[in-house]
């Protein structure tokens, strides 16, 4: 039975359930448009360790993601109804990208820790309540596929976060939050249609 639910488990990947939600979280982390926060951090403290907060992050994701549901359980909430929520959310989020008002961020951290950077930074609550809608929608494995892409991606910007706000500009990283905004809205819409219709 249990060799059964594992084979289950990596039997259900599919590539376009895994790019799907990929994109998903790398709009909402905003790992790019957070570079000028990287950068400032770095200039106060010297030192971001990359490593332990993409680390720490990518755990965060995964553990919420699977007893986020359990948690949801125990004050009564169903997943559907969280995932409209999260649709919510993820609509704010998209409305801040795209018009480049400041609704929903949390303040940027004052040094460099791990704590900081992997939480509120990559692992806010808009990733988190994202991690949880998805899994309303899709299969782990290709959640966690996703997340450990996006974590990858995170780690590589937080490395090189000087050099990558230098080759794109301000002015760049805007055009790709705006981007990034219209497709998450499309996203949020999509999301919030579909377990709507599971309430009623």
């Amino acid at each position: 039975m249990e060799n059964n639910a594992f084979i289950n488990f990596f039997t259900a990947f599919n590539f376009k359930e895994a790019f799907t939600a990929g994109m998903i979280l790398f709009a909402v982390i905003d790992i790019v448009g957070s570079i000028p926060i990287i950068v400032d951090l770095r200039r106060k403290v010297g030192h971001v360790q990359s490593e332990k907060a993409s680390i720490v992050a990518g755990i965060l994701m995964i553990v919420f993601m699977f007893v986020g549901e359990s948690m949801l359980g125990l004050i009564g909430i169903d997943v559907n109804s969280f995932a409209v929520a999260g649709a919510l959310i993820i609509f704010f989020i998209a409305l801040e990208m795209i018009l480049g008002i400041q609704l929903y961020k949390d303040d940027a951290p004052e040094t460099a820790a791990i704590i900081p950077i992997a939480f509120p930074l990559i692992a806010g609550a808009g990733t988190l309540t994202s991690v949880l809608s998805l899994r309303a929608e899709y299969s782990a494995i290709n959640i966690i596929i996703a997340i450990i892409v996006n974590i990858g991606f995170v780690y590589i910007v937080l490395k090189n976060s000087g050099r990558l706000e230098k080759l794109f500009g301000k002015q760049g990283i805007n055009v790709i939050r705006k981007i990034f905004g219209v497709i998450l809205l499309a996203i949020a819409v999509k999301l919030f249609t579909s377990n709507i219709q599971e309430l009623f």
